[in-house]
């Protein structure tokens, strides 16, 4: 007697993590490599990383179609608490600067840029961790890693339940392929600059 086992096919948030895991790796040992926790003063500096980056998406959050595709989404954003996590470790908020993303950003691409924040915010909780050994936390200096008070499992899991069952085509989604490869991109521009 055989049985024949159904492998499922991989969601949509699992091939966005296999195509970007080679500039995702890439980006982790960068910011790794800068020992963001040897300091304050040096995880002040990683902390302005995360707010170029979440100011260049904060748009993406009060964008009508996404918040419909995306119900919870009006609460995801964090540049609030990164504004005052920069305020406790007495930092400046960074200058702006030129906008990253199109106002016109098309649908996959957004896409791409969200999955990427929302995959920071998974990673953050082992981040959240260390930085408590700099005497940080969700009430000072840290509360931009601090996990969902669901859980940063259950969030994340929400959040590619809705992105996986948005409707692609192909070509969109190599779109949002793109779309998260550039956030990368970007985010590891943001740390050759603050800690150059």
């Amino acid at each position: 007697m055989t049985t024949t086992e159904t492998i499922a096919a991989p969601t949509r948030s699992q091939r966005l993590k296999a195509a970007t895991s080679t500039t995702h790796d890439s980006l982790d040992k960068r910011i790794m490599s800068e020992d963001i926790f040897a300091s304050r003063e040096r995880f002040a500096k990683f902390v302005r990383v995360q707010y170029r980056f979440h100011r260049d998406i904060q748009a993406l959050y009060a964008t009508p179609l996404l918040r419909a595709l995306l119900p919870d989404l009006e609460q995801r954003q964090r540049l609030q608490q990164i504004v005052a996590d920069l305020g406790d470790l007495q930092q400046d908020v960074p200058a702006d600067s030129a906008a990253v993303i199109p106002d016109d950003i098309e649908l996959p691409q957004a896409l791409g840029w969200l999955y990427v924040a929302e995959g920071s915010n998974l990673g953050g909780t082992i981040l959240f961790k260390l930085a408590g050994k700099l005497g940080l936390g969700a009430a000072f200096g840290a509360s931009h890693l601090a996990a969902h008070p669901d859980g940063a499992a259950r969030h994340w899991r929400e959040f590619t339940a809705s992105l996986d069952g948005i409707s692609m085509t192909e070509a969109q989604e190599a779109a949002a392929i793109e779309g998260a490869n550039a956030a990368f991109r970007t985010v590891r521009g943001y740390v050759e600059q603050e800690f150059a």
